[in-house]
């Protein structure tokens, strides 16, 4: 889904630098249950699910293509809500 034209548009990301980040986080993610103890927060239930899965691990970053809808969760839950872009060069400024 991330690699989805209309996604990397949006995200001004090539194929190739979505599959690059989704390989890294596939080095470090950690699984996370979801116990259902937060919804409803957001107006869409798969956001509430991924808001959700921040929240229950203590992420300090939801990263989304759909910012506006996330933030509600910036003051419930003290997470940075970032766009892939964003996130990107986050990640580029540490390595």
């Amino acid at each position: 889904m991330a690699t989805r034209s209309e996604h990397l548009a949006a995200a001004g990301l090539t194929e190739e630098e979505v599959r690059g980040v989704l390989d890294a986080l596939a080095t470090v993610v950690e699984p996370v249950r979801l116990a259902f103890l937060w919804r409803p927060t957001l107006t869409d239930v798969a956001d509430d699910m991924a808001l959700e899965t921040a929240a229950n691990g203590r992420a300090d970053v939801l990263v989304t293509l759909n910012r506006r809808d996330f933030q509600p969760a910036i003051d419930l839950f003290d997470v940075k809500v970032l766009s892939p872009a964003e996130a990107l060069a986050r990640l580029r400024r540490k390595s």
